[in-house]
């Protein structure tokens, strides 16, 4: 069992338009909270703000602890499909934010998992605080 849970979501209203992020860490076993981070992008894709929600939910189980095992929960199915190795990333932009996740954790350490949207409850309204704190 991981030790902990992430959970990511990137959005934009319009594609592109303004942009967020949200990510969260849990205990994977009492499911406590233990950090989150949320952020205005400006004008991206939606696909660029998923991966900057993966990113952001990376770096913290990092800063938690760097030896930790993860398994990354995401609606986006791309994002999930690429990172596991099952779908090649053609967009060049992606495929650098791809790279940029792979370098933060040991590849052995993290898993992800595709959810329903309405699993993601908890990172979905990160994001949509994040966009709402732009008045957008």
């Amino acid at each position: 069992m991981p030790k902990f849970i992430a959970e990511a979501d990137g959005g934009s209203r319009g594609n592109p338009g303004p942009a967020a992020y949200g990510a969260l860490v849990r205990d994977a076993s009492t499911f406590e909270v233990l950090a989150e981070a949320k952020e205005y992008l400006g004008t991206q894709t939606n696909n660029y703000a998923e991966y900057s929600g993966l990113i952001a939910a990376l770096e913290l189980v990092k800063q938690l602890d760097a030896d930790a095992t993860v398994e990354v929960r995401m609606d986006s199915k791309l994002v999930v499909e690429q990172m596991s190795g099952n779908w090649k990333i053609k967009h060049p932009g992606l495929r650098q934010l791809a790279l940029k996740a792979k370098a933060i954790l040991p590849h052995d350490q993290v898993t992800y998992k595709w959810i329903r949207r309405d699993a993601n409850f908890d990172a979905d309204l990160l994001v949509n605080q994040a966009l709402d704190s732009y008045n957008i």
